[in-house]
């Protein structure tokens, strides 16, 4: 298929940056989508000019730094990351906008890329537990009840992508900090920490910059990994919880 491809452009930080336009041809439907960016640099390379700059990692759906804005939804028309998307989702003479994620607390550093530094500074003010160091514990010896396991593993896939806060007209993180609340908060391990953990990581997420959630339901709608919007509620509730008894 032939394709026009209007991408952002911004040679650095505070630089200002504008949509370019480039045509790419002969795209097969069972590429994936960094795949046909892969071609549009190889022809770039070839000329003389400045490839386009994105993140990617993996490739397999996991680690979340293939991020981008695709005609306006994060990660493009499928839930899914963007490594993940394929060709066959577009039709051939399609014009395709690809933009870097929309948020202030995520600064572009160049073209495609931007800095999701704010996510691991949040992780860093609480989300962890304690632990003794030395040899591995008996798998059995803290026991948990399979349903708080469950939901525990089910809002653990949460890869940190990013694609909740760029879909959000807030630009909330409320998802991706709920999510880590959720995980830690339903597990015996997580207890210790748990009231601190909710007001630390609340307090980083407001002073990076990130909006507040008003229920819109976006940032699940596009989340690759289908995290539920009842973590936010469960995140209300442990921060109502801690601030009244002090913490």
């Amino acid at each position: 298929m032939n394709l026009t491809l209007k991408i952002w452009r911004q040679a650095g930080p505070n630089d200002k940056g504008g949509l370019h336009t480039y045509q790419v041809a002969d795209i097969s439907a069972d590429m994936s989508f960094l795949e046909m960016l892969d071609v549009l640099n190889e022809q770039l390379n070839e000329k003389g000019e400045e490839p386009v700059a994105f993140d990617s990692d993996c490739r397999e759906g996991i680690c979340g730094m293939c991020s981008l804005m695709i005609n306006g939804e994060a990660h493009g028309p499928e839930v899914t990351t963007t490594c993940q998307l394929h060709m066959r989702s577009f039709k051939d003479g399609d014009t395709i906008t690809i933009e870097p994620w929309r948020a202030e607390p995520f600064p572009v550093v160049k073209d495609l890329i931007v800095d999701r530094s704010a996510f691991d500074r949040i992780i860093q003010s609480g989300g962890f537990i304690s632990a003794n160091t030395g040899s591995a514990p008996e798998a059995n010896s803290v026991p948990a009840p399979r349903d708080k396991a469950m939901r525990a593993f089910n809002v653990a896939t949460c890869i940190g992508c990013g694609a909740c806060v760029a879909a959000c007209p807030n630009g909330s993180a409320s998802l991706f900090v709920g999510a880590k609340i959720t995980h830690l908060g339903e597990l015996p391990q997580g207890q210790p920490e748990r009231w601190s953990r909710v007001v630390d990581m609340v307090g980083q997420h407001d002073h990076e910059g990130f909006g507040g959630c008003t229920n819109i339901g976006e940032c699940a709608a596009a989340c690759p990994k289908e995290i539920p919007l009842d973590v936010i509620s469960q995140l209300n509730k442990d921060l109502r919880t801690a601030l009244k008894n002090g913490h």
